[in-house]
């Protein structure tokens, strides 16, 4: 270690056996540039807590002060400090506390096949020997636990079935085996091999007590993770105020008009782009575009669902019936398209940019699962709003779940005779904008907010005549681009 001046230190700095080195720390102490921090450890920060400092190093602290160690039990599943606690396997039995950070170490064995070198002197235990350690018995001492719950060593098997499929748990079960002989770990082995036998359905369900696993066990996995989002959804649709617009609008022409621009927006928001006019000939005379057949049964298809009171009326009443809807209306909607699979849930694992959406293995658990908190909710536009958003998320088919997930949501809003939800072009933008929000960053402010401008929208347009209705939604701007205009509500 050599300084080159007084001011660069790096922000730790060990102490050292070398003489010179030592010599050269002693003086930065003495004249104020370094200061001790913890046995054998300095820092030239002089600003920040000596906490922060410590837990900002603490893995190149631990590396270098207690070389060989192995990061074991819950540390090696968590991957950080956990309470400010990390836990080690090395020579000893021991606890060590520094400023803001306490490490525990268990006496055991250094590392073994599977392990990973990290830092210079430092290793993480392999996935089979951390679930071994966090299936030994722990008693909590100091408000700590060494070990991991059991309902997180199952999240993580469940994990690891959907990210790498079942068979990768027959993989791990090998190592943990071999592992288990040399680390004098049966009864844990025992354990593990239970919990993933009840997985597979090869072993009494009763291992099992996250409902997570249980729920695998019985068939019917599903997305934890989508359900942590559901569930938020859910929670802050009930207790905000949402307003009922009721439908007033009853005359079969006006309900035709309405389901026309229905079908004809929510088409072109998924880039199936047809003039008006083309539409209208699509709609109204049956016409098929020359060139274009499947995008305009597309489109066809969408207005024979929300044009007919009977359908778009039906809501589910449980979840067995919410997958019948599904696939019924999406056979409808894509019903030319063969290669899209209509009515039958994706194979594959489909995504938009960086959102990857539920896995094909999960979809029908998922959907199980969240009608629960469907079913939580007011009849109406809080539905409508859960609705929406849950097809959209989980995304069940191979194409055509945008339209579909619009079409479920006005369902919601037509069984209890309130206005639709429209969402034309200009405002394409906005709605895609809200309903990623709130899949990222699970806000679902600018996704309701969304949604009721455009109900308030809707509800401003006379659809008692075709002209009439058209030259509104031209005055709101409906057909422009996102870039070139903004939604206007009042069409006056």
């Amino acid at each position: 270690m050599k300084k080159i001046s007084q001011n660069t230190w790096p922000e730790i700095v060990f102490s050292s056996s070398d003489s010179a080195e030592s010599q050269a720390i002693h003086r930065a102490v003495k004249v104020g540039v370094l200061r001790k921090i913890a046995p054998r450890v300095y820092t030239s920060n002089f600003h920040d807590a000596i906490e922060k400092i410590i837990l900002r190093h603490h893995w190149l602290i631990v590396s270098t002060l207690f070389p060989g160690a192995v990061i074991s039990h819950r540390t090696a599943l968590e991957m950080r400090p956990s309470k400010n606690n990390l836990v080690l396997t090395y020579k000893y039995n021991k606890k060590i506390t520094l400023p803001g950070l306490t490490i525990r170490f268990i006496k055991g064995l250094g590392p073994q096949k599977g392990d990973t070198a990290f830092l210079k002197n430092l290793y993480f235990a392999s996935q089979a020997r951390a679930l071994l350690e966090n299936l030994q018995p722990s008693r909590k001492k100091d408000n700590f636990e060494k070990t991991v719950s059991h309902q997180e060593i199952e999240a993580l098997l469940d994990k690891i079935c959907r990210v790498y499929g079942i068979k990768e748990l027959n993989i791990l079960r090998d190592k943990a085996k071999v592992l288990a002989e040399k680390l004098k770990m049966k009864k844990e082995f025992k354990a593990l091999d239970d919990l993933i036998g009840a997985f597979q359905g090869t072993k009494n369900k009763k291992h099992l007590k996250s409902p997570v696993a249980r729920a695998r066990a019985r068939g019917l996995p599903y997305d934890p993770v989508r359900l942590v989002l559901f569930a938020d959804l859910a929670a802050h649709i009930k207790k905000s105020i949402l307003p009922i617009i009721d439908e007033k609008r009853v005359s079969k022409e006006s309900l035709k008009n309405l389901a026309f621009f229905e079908a004809y927006f929510s088409n072109y928001i998924e880039g199936t782009e047809f003039e008006i006019s083309e539409a209208s000939e699509i709609i109204f005379h049956h016409k098929i575009i020359f060139g274009r057949a499947e995008d305009s049964h597309d489109i066809l298809g969408t207005f024979e669902i929300v044009s007919n009171t009977q359908e778009i009326s039906c809501v589910p009443d449980c979840p067995e019936r919410l997958i019948q809807l599904l696939q019924h209306r999406h056979k409808k909607l894509l019903s030319v398209r063969e290669d899209k699979h209509p009515g039958k849930f994706k194979l594959k694992t489909n995504r938009v940019g960086n959102t990857v959406f539920v896995e094909p293995e999960l979809v029908r658990g998922t959907i199980e699962e969240a009608f629960k908190l469907y079913e939580s909710l007011a009849p109406g536009l809080p539905r409508a709003c859960f609705m929406m958003f849950l097809v959209s998320e989980i995304h069940p088919f191979t194409d055509g779940n945008g339209r579909l997930a619009r079409i479920m949501m006005n369902a919601e809003l037509v069984h209890e005779k309130q206005v639709r939800i429209i969402v034309p072009t200009v405002y394409r933008e906005d709605y895609l904008l809200a309903l990623r929000r709130l899949s990222r960053s699970h806000d679902p402010d600018p996704y309701l907010r969304m949604l009721l401008r455009a109900q308030l929208f809707t509800s401003r347009i006379d659809f008692s005549q075709y002209i009439k209705a058209l030259h509104q939604l031209e005055k709101c701007h409906a057909f422009d681009l996102p870039q070139d205009a903004k939604l206007k509500i009042n069409p006056l």
